[in-house]
């Protein structure tokens, strides 16, 4: 059943089917369809490396995200929640 909320449905499925979560899959798919997908490959991948951060930034950034369950998490396995949720 198709969703409204999703403008390329071929490429948010696509991503799904790689693993990513579905806000990244909409997020990357809905950007594609409004701005081309040249211009939106070119833009990706100019954020720093998770292993980079504090444990404190991370679990900000969970918290940003609306995640549960990262208080207790070792920072490898904060990283993988925060990729993978």
């Amino acid at each position: 059943m198709p969703n409204s909320s999703i403008k390329n449905e071929k490429m948010y499925e696509d991503l799904r089917r790689e693993g990513n979560s579905k806000e990244k899959a909409a997020r990357i798919s809905n950007a594609a369809a409004a701005q081309g997908k040249s211009s939106v490959g070119r833009r990706g991948g100019q954020s720093g490396s998770y292993d980079d951060w504090t444990v404190s930034d991370l679990k900000q950034r969970a918290k940003q995200l609306g995640m549960s369950g990262y208080s207790h998490l070792t920072k490898g396995k904060l990283i993988d929640k925060l990729r993978n949720h």
